[in-house]
């Protein structure tokens, strides 16, 4: 596991917050790629490009020992204004869900790198 996922991952279990960006990314593959900052900059942006317009399409984005992003599909329903109570119709939409895998579960809730470890040589 890199330094940069350590930290974030230790600052998630710990409650400690920090909104990981775009800039983030791009300095992490920077410094364990090797690629230079505009060079990992656009390989950040082209991964993210490849991720929506996969969704965009309707697809479904499976990263082993990450989790999926899928497109679900919401239907019209009726929803309430809170401040009126006034009844408001919500038209249908696509919305953007992700589903954690196993092994990222078990490593947010507790799990070392060495069970990741031996879940991906399938001992």
């Amino acid at each position: 596991m890199t330094n940069f996922l350590r930290r974030e991952l230790g600052q998630a279990m710990t409650g400690t917050r920090k909104t990981v960006t775009r800039v983030d990314l791009s300095g992490a593959v920077y410094r364990q790629v090797g690629l230079s900052l505009k060079e990992s900059s656009a390989f950040v942006e082209l991964v993210l490009k490849e991720i929506t317009d996969c969704l965009e399409k309707g697809e479904t984005v499976k990263l082993s020992s990450f989790g999926s992003f899928m497109v679900r599909k919401k239907g019209q329903r009726i929803g309430r204004n809170p401040k009126t109570g006034t009844e408001v119709p919500i038209s249908s939409r696509r919305v953007t869900v992700f589903k954690p895998s196993a092994i990222l579960k078990q490593r947010l809730n507790g799990g070392t790198s060495a069970s990741y470890s031996k879940d991906q040589s399938g001992n």
